[in-house]
């Protein structure tokens, strides 16, 4: 494609200032970048990406590009002379005969680093081979003959150089692999990758658009596409972020460690660094050019949620056809090469071979990417002539790959996949017995990252003898390294420390893993199992360890750990479940216990130790993904054999009450949570002290149930004094002194002291957000209660505007339908209808009540309040008949859930009084506020909002009823106990003075 940039505006141009400035793929940098400073002097510049064609000769590919406009600059790089196999014979013939051809029109940019052919030295040329920018402006502009003060530190508003970077200068922030210096091909789709990033999307600003996939079976070179597209266009990108998302864990991990290299507050919770980067990437800050590439994301359902928002850039590499049915990715076909491409490819790979041969080998490969790599390079190493290798390509095919594999089972590979590979193999089990093993060992480990680190460093004495003496020595240790990455099965990636791990093609990962036998298996999986046990911290609750098991876990399964008998084997799974517990992975930790469970329960009796602790933490981790009548039958089966076994004060046996009872408060169950906490809080203190931290924590689940059963005095009185503890034994910035100030703060607001509930919440916030980033959960519970102390007081648009980010929070960390998302969901609904966005409140809270009916049932509380809430929006649209019936249906559902005087309940009952006054009966509206005021007294307090208004809307029930003298003076105490509990200016006591129909909000509670 050829792009005319006409001179700039700025700077004058005259007819011959024109010039053609040629680069091939592998040099678009260094030719946007010319490109860019001859434009900075006032010429009209013409870009020509540049692919020669290997069937013709280079003088006339050359030619051609000397018919351009102006002097044509020829920007060569490191590998662009080699490209289809081409020599210094032919560019040394070529150059000078091009030359004379067009005398005064070739100029060469020379770029990179290596040797090129003698020829170019009889050219006019700009070396800017190792010069700073500089320097290099300087040579070029000496090229173009134009004073270097031209384009050197103008200043000028409009130069695109200040998002243009100079060649070779990484990014702000990038964790890119290392370029392939073999690439070629594939020009038209880089090109189309390209435009699809950069085209806009349907919506006004094109962001949620920027996103791509590339689509396409094992081996047709997906990964090393989008590797080469990362370097060809990095200079145009602040942060490039590389993400390995084959295993959803790994994924999450390494998404997460983008917040520390954004320099983002975000706490050490993989959730909490998820959120700050996704926030930091969708408001463009710090960068707002930014690309970050998902490789081997081949479970749509596992990653989707990872990616970023806003105007950055996402290219994704799968197997998957999955994504062809998601709407906010573009997808894009990788084929195999073309035949032109094979030929190219295998010449440059391979230049022994001619064309005839190359397209041979082409044919024998069916042009796969992957297979033309493995086979041109055994041939580049090998003296074998090309007809004799692929006869025993043919020959040697056993028919193991007969069927499809794949990612999604639809590919078909050629025959010679497995038996090229054979050959492979046999020359390295020759040459390199040591290496040949070391490859079988790697198939122990996830195909996506092998630990070569570890290996070296763990436990070398544990090793196979021949791999022992290759870790002993670092020379040949790393030269094996380079002996396994030359053979196109292994890409090696490159730390601080040399190479931290290793990444074996899941084609030939498979191959070699179907290749070993049983002993040899069973021996490997020993070593590996006995690696990963070493490097286990041993202290998942220890933040700095948390690295280290995300290296861990994608091991486990395939290494052959869960099946280990292994006491430190088994320890080591137990320590990575208790991590993704500690971090808040929930989901990983979910797959992982029911992985470990299906192996375990084979050979270790239920009521063992390291049984009852993972059977522990699967009934955890089904409550925090939502699944809480599988929790809780799980959960419930521990207690019952426990309970049957064990003493009531057991460890053991209070561990697992103190688990079923979170999955009973889930799931509604409050009164029989409160009874498990209350023996547990019995049996803690008489075995471990009623000062231990055990019992503390028993204790503030205990509070939060009194919460839950409307008890709030007695809740908060136990909230305060942990508080009061708390603080003098471990500060007032200690995570669990925070948590319990918090649900002193929530309990206040229950209480309806909304001042003192703002002014420690706001106090709270400040020092969550200090202590554990913006983005942790209970950061976002805290921002929560703020936001609805903030209503409570009357600041309506600051504390909807805190409540829209936390519901835009919780979606992104748990997806709309999660309990945590759904439970500030609910309050935002109400916030808008407050806010008279009706229509958007009433689909909110639609949504919300029917999302809580189908996790939790109808009879659930949530259930009853949110549908009651939907209720609430039909007062303002006039249909009074069908809010009556919400109304008394969350009434009935609500006293059958908790029972006639719970808070919840008697809101219920406030909002039937409400709705049978609109529809006409004012009787029955009087007696409902009424039995209310009544109830509500009793229950919470005379002067509790819940009370007054009640008591308020009987007064305006009263003067319905023209009972005035009654009414002016029960409306006369009313506001005078608000003015005395709230302020003159408290919204409820302005909306008392104005006559508004009192009304209850429910509120989910937080777990």
């Amino acid at each position: 494609m050829v792009t005319e940039r006409p001179a700039r505006a700025r700077s004058s141009a005259v007819p011959d200032r024109r010039i053609t400035i040629a680069h091939t793929g592998a040099s678009q940098a260094w030719g946007a970048w010319v490109a860019d400073r001859a434009e900075d002097a006032g010429f009209g510049v013409t870009t020509v990406p540049w692919h020669p064609d290997p069937g013709r000769a280079l003088w006339d590919e050359l030619g051609q590009l000397l018919r351009g406009p102006g002097r044509t600059l020829l920007v060569l790089g490191d590998t662009d002379c080699r490209l289809g196999g081409r020599g210094d014979d032919e560019w040394n013939a070529a150059l000078p005969e091009a030359a004379a051809d067009r005398p005064g029109r070739l100029a060469v940019v020379l770029v990179g680093s290596g040797e090129r052919p003698a020829a170019i030295g009889a050219l006019p040329m700009a070396d800017l081979r190792g010069l700073d920018e500089r320097d290099a402006v300087r040579h070029l502009f000496a090229l173009l003959g134009t004073p270097p003060s031209a384009g050197i530190g103008t200043g000028n508003g409009d130069r695109r150089t200040a998002d243009l970077r100079f060649p070779g200068t990484a990014p702000a922030v990038s964790n890119a692999p290392l370029r392939n210096p073999r690439f070629t091909g594939r020009e038209a789709l880089l090109a189309r990758i390209r435009q699809t990033l950069l085209a806009p999307g349907p919506d006004p600003g094109g962001a949620d658009h920027h996103r791509c996939a590339l689509l396409g079976p094992s081996g047709t070179g997906k990964t090393q596409t989008a590797t080469e597209y990362v370097h060809r266009y990095g200079n145009e990108y602040d942060v490039v972020w590389w993400i390995s998302a084959g295993f959803q864990g790994t994924a999450r991990e390494q998404l997460a460690a983008l917040a520390p290299e954004l320099k983002l507050a975000a706490g050490q919770g993989v959730g909490y660094r998820i959120r700050a980067v996704q926030a930091a990437l969708r408001a463009g800050q710090p960068y707002h050019r930014w690309l970050l590439v998902l490789d081997r994301a081949d479970d749509l359902t596992e990653i989707e949620d990872l990616l970023p928002e806003g105007i950055g850039h996402v290219l994704i590499t799968s197997n998957s056809r999955a994504w062809a049915d998601n709407e906010r990715v573009h997808r894009i076909g990788v084929p195999p090469f073309s035949r032109a491409e094979s030929i190219a490819y295998t010449r440059s790979r391979a230049p022994r071979l001619n064309l005839v041969e190359a397209d041979l080998l082409a044919e024998a490969v069916q042009d796969l990417p992957l297979l033309l790599s493995q086979t041109a390079a055994w041939l580049d190493a090998n003296p074998m002539p090309v007809a004799e290798y692929l006869e025993l390509v043919h020959d040697g095919h056993s028919g193991r790959l007969d069927q499809p594999v794949g990612g999604d089972g639809s590919a078909e590979y050629p025959q010679a996949l497995e038996s090229s590979w054979s050959i492979t193999l046999a020359s390295l089990q020759e040459r390199d017995p040591a290496v040949a093993e070391l490859l079988r060992l790697f198939t122990c480990f996830s195909p996506d990252a092998v630990p070569v680190g570890l290996l070296r460093k763990e436990r070398p004495a544990d090793l196979p003898p021949r791999i022992a003496a290759l870790a002993a020595d670092r020379q040949a240790w790393d030269a094996a390294l380079l002996r396994l990455a030359e053979t196109s099965a292994v890409r090696l990636v490159v730390g601080e420390d040399g190479v931290e791990r290793a990444e074996v093609h899941r084609l030939y990962h498979s191959l070699l893993r179907e290749g070993l036998g049983e002993d040899e298996r069973d021996r490997f999986s020993q070593v590996a199992c006995d690696t990963l046990a070493a490097a286990d911290p041993a202290d998942p609750l220890d933040t700095r360890t948390w690295p280290r098991y995300a290296e861990l876990i994608p091991h486990l399964e395939i290494s052959g750990a869960l099946d280990s008998t292994r006491n430190t084997v088994a320890e080591m799974v137990l320590n990575c479940i208790e991590y993704l517990r500690s971090c808040g992975e929930a989901r990983v930790g979910l797959r992982l216990c029911e992985l470990t469970i299906a192996r375990w329960h084979r050979r270790m009796p239920p009521d063992s130790g390291r049984m009852l602790i993972l059977t522990h933490q699967h009934a955890n981790m089904l409550r925090r993904v939502g699944r809480y009548q599988e929790a809780e039958a799980v959960g419930r089966a521990e207690v019952d054999r426990l309970a049957a076994q064990r003493a009531p004060d057991d460890p053991e046996l209070v561990r697992a009450r103190n688990g079923l009872g979170g999955t009973l408060v889930a799931l509604g169950a409050y009164r029989e949570a409160h009874e498990l906490y209350r023996e547990s809080v019995r049996a803690d203190s008489a075995v471990q002290g009623a000062e231990a931290v055990q019992t503390r924590q028993v204790q503030s689940n205990l509070a939060n149930v009194l919460d839950l059963l409307g008890r709030y005095e007695e809740s908060f009185g136990m909230y305060d004094s942990i508080v009061a503890r708390l603080r003098e034994e471990s500060g007032s910035r200690n995570y669990r002194t925070l948590y319990n100030e918090l649900r002193c703060c929530w309990t206040l607001r229950l209480l309806g002291r909304y001042p003192q509930a703002l002014a420690r919440q706001e106090a709270n916030l400040s020092d969550y957000q200090g202590v554990m980033g913006r983005y942790a959960i209970s950061s976002m519970v805290a921002e929560h209660n703020l936001s609805l102390c903030l209503r409570r007081s009357g600041q309506l648009p600051q504390a909807e505007r805190i409540m829209r980010e936390v519901v835009d929070l919780a979606r992104q960390l748990h997806g709309p339908r999660h309990p945590q998302a759904l439970f500030v969901a609910a309050d935002y609904a109400s916030l808008l209808r407050e806010h008279r966005d009706l229509d958007h409140s009433w689909t909110l809270a639609d949504r919300v009540a029917r999302d809580y009916a189908d996790l939790l049932g109808n009879a659930h509380p949530f259930s009853v309040g949110t549908a009651g809430n939907v209720g609430l929006n039909l007062w303002e649209s006039g249909d009074r008949d069908e809010a009556l019936r919400i109304a008394e249906r969350a009434l009935g559902g609500m006293t059958a859930a908790m029972g006639a005087d719970h808070p919840w309940t008697l809101g219920c009952s406030l909002n039937v009084a409400g709705a049978r006054s609109l529809a006409g009966d004012l009787e029955g509206a009087a007696g409902y506020s009424r039995d209310c005021m009544e109830r509500s007294a009793r229950a919470v307090g005379s002067a509790h909002p819940l009370t007054l208004m009640a008591k308020a809307a009987l007064a305006a029930d009263l003067r319905s009823l023209r009972q005035t003298d009654a009414a002016d003076r029960l409306q006369r105490e009313t506001l005078g106990q608000l003015v005395e509990a709230l302020g003159a200016n408290s919204p409820f006591t302005l909306a008392v003075r104005q006559g508004e129909r009192p009304y209850w909000d429910f509120e989910p509670q937080p777990e």
